[in-house]
């Protein structure tokens, strides 16, 4: 017998039978879900060939106990740090507000120049046309982003070192 390609063996009589679809392979969802959790992705699609494996999250919301109120086991949340203060949460439907400066990359947002130096702007700084706002890595590539205006940063949507993904909202300059 010989095989027909990517069809299955070939049969008496020129027939060709298919194979059975790919089984999953667990230890490779494992390692793409691993992937995920390090990296902060919220998607990771691996091919070879035709067969492809798509391994996605949701972010996990706590549901409220039947009577319309958290259970009394939860605590309630410790108050901010100021550095934490000055990070607002984006829109929650995900898309960014009116005026955002969006990521141009997927990569590792980073605030300042480096660990322990200022940051390159903080909530309520002037900021002119092209100026450094923060530096996503990308492919051990330090990018730049700047200001797109002159304006206000009204908020930073970004922590330092965190994974920013394509679209994602990063600043509110007003």
């Amino acid at each position: 017998m010989r095989l027909g390609g990517r069809l299955g063996k070939k049969l008496a009589g020129g027939f060709t039978a298919r194979q059975p679809p790919l089984a999953p392979d667990p230890e490779m969802i494992r390692a793409l879900a691993g992937l995920l959790a390090e990296t902060g992705l919220n998607e990771i699609e691996y091919a070879v060939g035709d067969h492809r494996i798509r391994v996605s999250r949701e972010a996990a919301q706590k549901a409220p106990a039947a009577n319309g109120h958290a259970p009394a086991a939860q605590s309630s949340p410790a108050a901010p740090s100021p550095a934490e203060a000055e990070i607002a949460a984006p829109a929650t439907n995900g898309a960014a507000p009116p005026g955002a400066l969006t990521s141009p990359i997927v990569g590792i947002a980073y605030l300042a120049a480096q660990p322990g130096t200022p940051p390159f702007v903080r909530v309520g700084d002037t900021v002119g046309a092209g100026e450094t706002l923060l530096i996503i890595e990308a492919m051990k590539v330090m990018n730049q982003i700047k200001a797109p205006r002159a304006g206000r940063v009204a908020r930073i949507f970004v922590a330092d070192a965190e994974p920013v993904e394509y679209g994602a909202p990063l600043m509110l300059i007003e």
